[in-house]
Formats: C-alpha cells, sequence, structure tokens
C-alpha cells in the first residue's frame, strides 16, 4: 500500500522504478506476492528462470511468456507515473508528445491518451468525437489540487472493444467487460450477470477494509519487531565488545590463580630445599661425629691387639669396652630422611586441560522482553522462608536464559525497609526469588531485567500471620472439591495431594497449587485410614474394620486409581497408619497388636517392631537415610522411634499443652534435613522437632478442626487433613 509521501506532489522515484531494469516502470503488472514490474522485465526473466522467483521476496511463480500479459496491471503505479510525467511537463522547454514541438506556452495532460498536449494539438484534440469526453488535467488544476488529485487516473478500455470503457462486471465469469460485452459475450443468463462496476467496488472495497484489520495488528507487531531487531544490530557490536571484556576477565582471573600457584608451588620448593637440607646437614654432620668415634674405638682395639702387651691389653680392655658401649648405645639415627624435592602434578595436564575446556562458555541468547516475564507470588507468611516463581521470557513468548547479574528483586515492608531476597536458577528461564519477612502486611516487590521492570512490577506481597493456611482445599459434601472426614493425605510423584476421605470412601487427587481437583476414584476396603505412595506411585490404602479382624488388608491402587492388588496379611488385626520403603517394603501401624509390622512387598511378615512399648500407634515415617523408624502413639502422648531392626532408639513427648508436648499426637512428616513435624490433635498445632527429637518451634496452629495425617509438599508447605474440619489446609513451612 502506498504511503501519504507516495501521493504528495513529489513522487518517490524509488517507488517508481522496476527492480529488475531500473529504469521508469513501462506497463506495470502486479505478481501474486504484490511485487510490481514491468512487463516486459517479467517476460524476459520467465524465459531465463522457470518457476520464476520474485526478485525482492523470492516467492516462487509458474509463469511463463504468456501468462505474463495476463497478470493485472498496477493502476497506481500508472497514476503515478502519469501524475509524474503531467509535473515534469509543466516545466519549460517540454515537447509536445504528439506534434513534439517545443513552442511556448504550458502543456496539458490528457487521462485517456496519457500524452502530454501543447494548445494546438489539444484544441485538434478536442475536435474529434470519440475524444470529447477524454480528461484534461492543466497546469492550473495540479497547483489547485493537494498531491494527486482523487480523479487522476486513466480509464480502463475493454481489451475487445477498445472505444469503450470497462463499466461492468460479470460476477460468475469474475471478469470487467464493457456495454458491448454485455450485449454480446455476457448477456444476462444463467451463466452471465453483470452488474455495474460502481457496486461491485463499493463491496470489494469493504472486503480490502476488513484485510487491512487483519493486516495492521500483524504489520505493527512486526514494524515494532523490526525496530528492535535493528536495534540489537546495532547493540550487537557494543553487546559484543562487553562480552569480550568479561571472557577477559575472566580468563585474566583464571590465569592469575594459575600464576599465583605457581608462584605458592615454587616458594615451597624453595622452603622445602631449605628445609631438607638443614635436616641432612644436621644428620651428615651426626654420623660424622659418630663414624670419628667408631673410627678412633676400632683403631684402638687393633692397635692394642697387635701392639700392647698383655698388661697393656687388661688395663685398657675396660675402657675401650665402655667407650665402644657408649658409642653403641647412643647410635645416631640412620633412619632414611627425606632428601628429594619433586613436584606432582596433582590435577593431570590432561584433566586440568578439559576443565579448562569447560571454562566459560559462548551463548548466543534471544534477547529477554521484560514486558513478556512473569511473575508467580505464593501466599507469604510472615517468618517463614517463602518463594516466589519468576520467569524470564523472550519476544517470542519462549523461556530464555538470562545472566543471574540482568535480574534485580527488591522487596520492601510496609514501611520501606528492604528486605533481604535471594536468586536461584532452577532451569531454563525459571527462578526462584525467595525472602523471609519479618512483619505482616502489604509489601512491594519489584522486579527487573536488564534494567526494565517487568510486566506487573511493582507486586504487591501481602504478608500474613504464621498461623495463616496459605490454602484450603474442601469443604463438607461428597462433590468435586468437596471433602468428607479426611484422615491422611499423601503426595503423588506430580506433586499433587492425594487425600484419603473416610466419609466419601476414596481418594481425591487435588492440585497442590490452585487446591483443583484433578480426579477422584472410589475405595474397595471399610473404614479406610492411611495412605502412602511407593516409588512407582502407586497408593496404598489401609483398611481398618473395627468389627471383624478378617477383613484388615492394604489396598493397592494404579496411578489413575484401578485396584492392582489387595494385600491381606494374616498377622494384621487393626491397621492404621502405613509408610512404603523404596525396595517395597511396608511398614503398617497396629494399634490392637500395640506394634507396628515390618512386612515384604507380598505381605509376608517380616518382624513386629515396638511391640511391648508401644500403646496405641497411628501414624508413622521412615527416614531411610538413618534407618530410622517414628511412630506417634495417642496414648502415650509421644512419638517412639525405632531402627528397622526393631531396638528402640529414642522416644520424646509428654501429655500437656506446652511447648514440645502433646495430647494425642497425630499425623507425621519429616524435612529434607531430617527434622520432624508432628500434628498435635487436641492442642490443634503443628510443631517442629530437631532429628534428636528435640524441640524446636510451633510450625502453625491449625484453624479447622482435629488435625490428622499430614504430608510436605515439594514446594515447602505441610498439608493438613483436617478430619473434623472436612478440609485440608496447606501451611508455610519452609
Amino acid at each position: 500500500m502506498a504511503s501519504k509521501k507516495q501521493e504528495s506532489a513529489e513522487v518517490d522515484e524509488k517507488f517508481l522504478t522496476c527492480a529488475i531494469c531500473m529504469l521508469h516502470f513501462r506497463d506495470p503488472r502486479i505478481l501474486p506476492c504484490l511485487h510490481t514490474f514491468c512487463k516486459q522485465c517479467l517476460q524476459e526473466w520467465a524465459t531465463k528462470q522457470q518457476p520464476l522467483e520474485c526478485p525482492t521476496c523470492h516467492k516462487r511463480v509458474s509463469l511463463s511468456e504468456q501468462s505474463v500479459g495476463r497478470l493485472m496491471s498496477n493502476y497506481y503505479v500508472n497514476k503515478l507515473l502519469d501524475f509524474a510525467a503531467v509535473k515534469k511537463g509543466a516545466e519549460p522547454g517540454v515537447p509536445c508528445q504528439v506534434c513534439e514541438g517545443k513552442e511556448g506556452g504550458s502543456r496539458v495532460w490528457c487521462v485517456q491518451c496519457a500524452v502530454l498536449l501543447c494548445e494546438s494539438c489539444t484544441n485538434t484534440h478536442r475536435k474529434f468525437p470519440a475524444m470529447r469526453g477524454h480528461q484534461i488535467v492543466t497546469k492550473e488544476n495540479l497547483e489547485a489540487s493537494e498531491g494527486v488529485p482523487s480523479n487522476f487516473q486513466r480509464k480502463a478500455f475493454c481489451p475487445k472493444h477498445e472505444q469503450q470503457v470497462l463499466s461492468f462486471y460479470c460476477e460468475p465469469c469474475q471478469t470487467l467487460v464493457c456495454v458491448d460485452c454485455t450485449v454480446v459475450d455476457h448477456r444476462r443468463s444463467d451463466q452471465h450477470n453483470p452488474v455495474d462496476i460502481v457496486a461491485v467496488a463499493e463491496r470489494k472495497k469493504q472486503d480490502l477494509q476488513e484485510l487491512l484489520l487483519k493486516v495492521e495488528p500483524r504489520e505493527k507487531v512486526v514494524r515494532a519487531t523490526l525496530s528492535k531487531v535493528e536495534t540489537e544490530i546495532l547493540e550487537l557490536p557494543t553487546m559484543a565488545e562487553a562480552a569480550i571484556e568479561k571472557a577477559t576477565e575472566y580468563f585474566d582471573e583464571l590465569i592469575a590463580l594459575i600464576q599465583d600457584r605457581k608462584e605458592e608451588v615454587v616458594k615451597e620448593i624453595g622452603s622445602s630445599l631449605k628445609r631438607v637440607g638443614a635436616c641432612l646437614d644436621t644428620q651428615k654432620e651426626a654420623m660424622e661425629f659418630e663414624l670419628t668415634g667408631l673410627i678412633m674405638a676400632s683403631e684402638f682395639c687393633k692397635q692394642a691387639l697387635e701392639h700392647r702387651s698383655d698388661v697393656h691389653v687388661i688395663e685398657v680392655e675396660g675402657q675401650v669396652r665402655q667407650r665402644v658401649e657408649e658409642l653403641l648405645t647412643t647410635p645416631t639415627d640412620l633412619t632414611a630422611r627425606p632428601s628429594h624435592v619433586v613436584f606432582s602434578e596433582g590435577t593431570a595436564v590432561e584433566e586440568l586441560r578439559d576443565a579448562v575446556g569447560q571454562a566459560g562458555f559462548v551463548q548466543v541468547k534471544v534477547k529477554v522482553d521484560a514486558s513478556k516475564c512473569s511473575l508467580d507470588i505464593k501466599p507469604v507468611v510472615v517468618e517463614c522462608r517463602n518463594v516466589s516463581l519468576f520467569s524470564t521470557i523472550d519476544r517470542n513468548g519462549r523461556l530464555c536464559s538470562v545472566p543471574k547479574d540482568d535480574i534485580t528483586a527488591l522487596l520492601t515492608d510496609p514501611l520501606g525497609r528492604a528486605v533481604p531476597t535471594q536468586l536461584q536458577q532452577k532451569g531454563k528461564g525459571l527462578w526462584e526469588i525467595s525472602y523471609t519477612p519479618e512483619v505482616t502486611g502489604n509489601h512491594r516487590l519489584e522486579v527487573k531485567v536488564n534494567g526494565m521492570s517487568v510486566a506487573g512490577s511493582p507486586y504487591d506481597v501481602i504478608v500474613e500471620i504464621r498461623d495463616t493456611p496459605v490454602l484450603t482445599i474442601g469443604g463438607e459434601g461428597g462433590g468435586e472439591v468437596e471433602l468428607s472426614c479426611p484422615s491422611d493425605v499423601a503426595v503423588d510423584m506430580d506433586g499433587n495431594i492425594a487425600v484419603l476421605e473416610a466419609g466419601n470412601r476414596r481418594v481425591q487427587i487435588v492440585d497442590s497449587m490452585t487446591g483443583q481437583s484433578l480426579r477422584c476414584f472410589l475405595l474397595d476396603g471399610e473404614d479406610s485410614f492411611g495412605i502412602d505412595t511407593d516409588s512407582s506411585g502407586q497408593f496404598l490404602v489401609t483398611s481398618e474394620n473395627m468389627f471383624s479382624a478378617g477383613k484388615q488388608a492394604v489396598f493397592v491402587y494404579s496411578k489413575e486409581g484401578k485396584l492392582t492388588r489387595t494385600v491381606k496379611p494374616d498377622c494384621l488385626q487393626h491397621a492404621t497408619g502405613v509408610a512404603v520403603l523404596k525396595d517395597g517394603r511396608m511398614v503398617v501401624a497396629d494399634n490392637r497388636q500395640m506394634s507396628c509390622l515390618l512386612l515384604q512387598h507380598d505381605g509376608s511378615h517380616i518382624r513386629d517392631i515396638g511391640k511391648g512399648q508401644l500403646q496405641n500407634p497411628w501414624f508413622i515415617a521412615v527416614d531411610e537415610s538413618r534407618d530410622l523408624l517414628f511412630v506417634t502413639d495417642t496414648a502415650a502422648h509421644k512419638v517412639f522411634v525405632f531402627d528397622l531392626e526393631g531396638k528402640l532408639k529414642f522416644s520424646f513427648g509428654k501429655f500437656g499443652e506446652s511447648d514440645g508436648e502433646f495430647n494425642r499426637p497425630s499425623g507425621m512428616t519429616l524435612d529434607p534435613a531430617g527434622s520432624i513435624i508432628v500434628a498435635d490433635l487436641n492442642n490443634r498445632r503443628l510443631q517442629e522437632f530437631r532429628p534428636d527429637g528435640t524441640y524446636l518451634r510451633t510450625v502453625a496452629a491449625v484453624q479447622a478442626g482435629s488435625p490428622a495425617g499430614i504430608a510436605m509438599t515439594p514446594d515447602g508447605h505441610i498439608a493438613v487433613a483436617c478430619f473434623s474440619g472436612h478440609c485440608v489446609e496447606l501451611y508455610r513451612y519452609m
């Protein structure tokens, strides 16, 4: 589409120039890609190349030399060419294009004939009857109009009836026709329907307007992106210089480290040389002193034996013996001393070469678009480590890597004080922004990439009291996301929460981030109590039938909720909590037998754990890294800790409501560091203990009633099954 500038009085020469011959267009024709070239140029081009490739956009077009003539003429370019000719013709000295005379006076332009006429030829032109309707444009007409006049265009004539203007459109044939054609070749019938060209043109204009509305948004995006790309091209040398500078600094630092190490080693060799030399000199001096004494004693003995009399031998033998014994009882240490100073490579050159090969790498990255970056702020709790997830996204909407130094995150509390933040990369384009606010209230988090604020920044961060659940799932009922008497929870392999509902006799899988129900499946047992997942993602559910010991079982369900097998150990009497080991073995609490049962994958009995020590075991947790089993006992108001061989290691807790005390401890889970989190049923709270059972803190006061089973989600929340509250509450832990 032509711009305003192209319709101005000063027509852009480039717009009127054919890209093939580099001259003004001669009979301009439009290719399907909407680029325009001279008809003759296209005919010549078609003889050289098939399929023809547009010289401008390289789109391929199947076009023969003959079919060039059937391409549409570019009327708009013709109009501009005519206008340019008229502008030039208005200048003095331009010859008439009919008589070729250069007599004085201005020239006029016949729009239909597309020629410049002098005054004499104009008068003659008007006398011909066939030309009386031709539009004549004078110099005064041009000066009176701004730009190209709207009516300044050649009339289109019928190729069959050359004196007739194309004024009708045959819709079935989709062809422009003249009035003669409507009588001869396109008479109105079932095959032809010629209509006035004005009505059709109006409809086509509306179609073009709709197309324009579709094109303009894309054009705007492409234009803006092109501007960014052009800016990036200009910035590229600067960025390369910065990268070279950074790489130079990095490798200079490595070289400096190597050089410093070299100097340290050379200095150490010199020090070792002095130390070993002094040691050897001392040893040498002692040996020489001893050797002198031994030689003298040896020579004295030889002389006495060879040259002394018996009397003299008897007299000196005692003195010689004393000296020899003295030399032999205090000998010089002849043990080998360090006598070589050598250099050992430590890290072999080949290994170091491999390591150096990994030192620094060049990445060609798509530039991050701050307007497309996103921040996911999760519920925030005071005095706890909270995490917001930040995604760096390029202009194509894809996650992209950026240097850590390019991202800044500033959190301020309600008084405007800065709260320390930490930034950690979790994957390509994925970052964790962590912080521990010390006060409640509305905080502000400002995030920037390359100094530009990301979309939505600064963000409002509402910090709530520690006992406020960050998410409450459910409410009494049997519908989707409704719960009835949830007794236990587990976290599946996807990080979702599996809720065991004793009231609805089902397991419902919910999203730990949103609380939305994902799926559910019905249970086969009665009075289900505990749930856990094995290493393959299957769910194990205990069934405690209080009226029949023969129906105790552990039901195993697939990830989709299909019952895969039923384990019915003969030794099981009243199953409560369950925990699955990595090798498939399981531990089941049995409060009728007042012990825990370690079972094989098939349910065969391995051993009892805690018999004679436990009174009413409920929930259990296993720390396989330390070979420990943790059991809550609601009757003893304690947590017992055994090894998997059944030996009691220690216990902690007692009845009460003070810190570290329990009133019926229930659910239990372990954090990655080995700390123990215990739900306190009647005190309605969560308490954290160190791995040795020492009280650490109260994590939260549970808002809903009867906290039972608990589990820790991958993002550091504790999910609490609230039995009488008919919900699951999530509390911030890490």
